[in-house]
């Protein structure tokens, strides 16, 4: 089922997720509809916020972007992306691994909204899958880049939050009509 993905200035979106310590058929039920609103939106990930819910849920597929490569290791291996998309982390904790670069990112919060976003290149990913089994893995990349972005949302924080002023002062227009229109729609 293709749920609502909700827009900035949703409450929700601000919310830190509660962890999962429930894994039943309606969690299954939970994350396959978060996968096909995600691929029905065209999107890379998605976390539990998105879709209203403050919970510590998120998906992930970048298996089909080629302009902007990942990688990913489990146990020390380099292993092919495709095998472990679409990625569902619960629970998720990350670990920095090294410098930080600037990239490109998006949001589905924030439709037709970009700006370069310093993170760490790599990271270290520890989470549980829809199960409960508890996994590690390292990541560099687009796929690092997309754990965090979704993994900020768990907690809270949207990518306009690590903007650079000068780009957040650009945007300042847009993301205050955003808010206001997202605002309005909300039931009283």
């Amino acid at each position: 089922m293709i749920l609502p993905i909700v827009k900035y200035g949703h409450p929700t979106l601000r919310q830190k997720g509660d962890a999962v310590d429930t894994f039943d058929a309606a969690l299954e039920q939970f994350v396959d509809d978060m996968l096909d609103t995600m691929y029905d939106a065209d999107g890379v990930g998605l976390a539990a916020q998105q879709v209203g819910k403050a919970t510590q849920v998120t998906v992930i597929d970048v298996s089909q972007v080629e302009d902007r490569p990942s990688k990913m290791a489990v146990e020390g291996k380099e292993v092919p992306i495709p095998d472990f998309m679409p990625l569902v982390l619960i629970n998720p904790a990350v670990k920095p691994l090294n410098e930080m670069v600037k990239g490109p990112e998006g949001c589905l919060s924030f439709p037709e909204i970009y700006a370069d976003i310093e993170r760490p290149e790599s990271v270290e990913v520890s989470a549980q899958d829809h199960k409960g089994n508890s996994f590690t893995f390292t990541c560099g990349g687009l796929l690092a880049k997309a754990v965090q972005h979704e993994v900020d949302h768990l907690k809270g924080i949207l990518f306009i939050d690590r903007m650079e002023r000068k780009d957040k002062d650009k945007l300042r227009h847009i993301l205050e009509a955003m808010r206001e229109t997202t605002q309005k729609e909300l039931p009283q």
